[in-house]
């Protein structure tokens, strides 16, 4: 009987662990030098920002269905570990999205012969 205890104790350590791993972050990605950049750069860039901020979107929404399953029962480390996670996510969002706008902003101070031809915009 002391066996499966400790079985169940490590393997409901592991629960949170497995919540996340279900739930698939993506990778941040690199936001080119405004002022520097090309308009190539600078376009793929902005595609970058869109592809990762729907990928946030769709882990985001992983996490919520995984806190809304574990339900108002579940382990208070579970719980914490996956709010833990979520505001982290959301303050990555957001630092990527001001990281991006601050280098679109320095771009089109750089060129702003850019602005005319085939603008940039602002994701979100």
């Amino acid at each position: 009987m002391k066996i499966l205890a400790n079985v169940l104790i490590v393997v409901l350590g592991y629960i949170p662990v497995a919540a996340l791993a279900a739930c698939e972050r993506p990778s941040t990605i690199a936001v080119p030098d405004g002022a520097t950049a090309t308009f190539e750069e600078m376009s793929a860039a902005q595609s970058d920002v869109k592809v990762y901020m729907a990928a946030m979107e769709s882990y985001l929404a992983c996490i919520n269905e995984e806190l809304e399953v574990g339900g108002d029962d579940a382990p208070m480390e579970f719980k914490s570990a996956l709010t833990a996670t979520h505001s982290s996510a959301v303050v990555e969002v957001e630092t990527l999205a001001a990281a991006f706008i601050r280098e679109l902003q320095a771009f089109s101070r750089a060129h702003p012969e850019q602005r005319q031809t085939a603008p940039l915009t602002r994701t979100r």
